[in-house]
């Protein structure tokens, strides 16, 4: 009996692997694919942000955002990210402020200040989307980050375009960590375990 249940843990923990890697393969696919075209609205993930000011990460995806606005391919961007432990200031916040500062209409910036992960964020903007009659979207964070956040607005009906932040390439077992971090993620969240 220890026997079969020893092979039945070793075939179960065999394909729970195989699935890992296979959506870390996707992940890494989709971290190179841009596909902006016009849509409703910018989705630009938060990030770290440091007494008010975007951390080079954020300030990065906020930019490309910026870039894709510039390009008219959506009317609107929507920052999202909660306060992340800063009790004066907020991700989606500081986003607003630094797209503001390049020159985007304050009226054009769609601010969610309550997501404190990115299942919490994409569930409050997709809520915004359809409160506002918004369909489809560009999503604007790092590579590794893209597939996920696809898969969790398209689960809500939505067109869902990715667009990485531009990045220095990478390679190596720290990208395939986040890769598989990602994956991980995903398949949580496809289970229903909401992180």
């Amino acid at each position: 009996m220890k026997r079969l249940a020893w092979i039945l843990g070793a075939v179960v923990s065999a394909a729970l692997a195989a699935c890992l890697v296979n959506v870390a393969r996707q992940i890494e696919r989709q971290s190179t694919i841009d596909e902006a075209r016009p849509a409703d609205v910018i989705v630009i993930l938060g990030a770290a942000e440091y007494r008010g000011r975007p951390s080079p990460v954020l300030r990065a995806r906020l930019d490309h955002g910026f870039d894709l606005y510039q390009r008219k391919l959506a009317p609107r961007i929507l920052t999202t990210g909660g306060a992340g432990g800063d009790p004066d200031f907020t991700e989606s916040e500081v986003g607003r402020a630094h797209l503001v500062s390049r020159g985007v209409p304050s009226d054009a910036i769609i601010v969610e200040r309550e997501g404190g992960s990115t299942a919490h964020s994409i569930v409050a903007a997709a809520e915004i989307m359809r409160r506002m009659s918004l369909e489809s979207a560009i999503v604007v964070s790092d590579g590794y980050h893209i597939f996920r956040v696809k898969k969790m607005l398209e689960f809500r009906g939505l067109k869902v375009y990715g667009s990485p932040r531009p990045s220095p390439p990478r390679s190596g077992f720290r990208q395939w960590w986040l890769y598989l971090r990602q994956a991980a993620g995903y398949l949580l969240w496809s289970a229903g375990v909401r992180i």
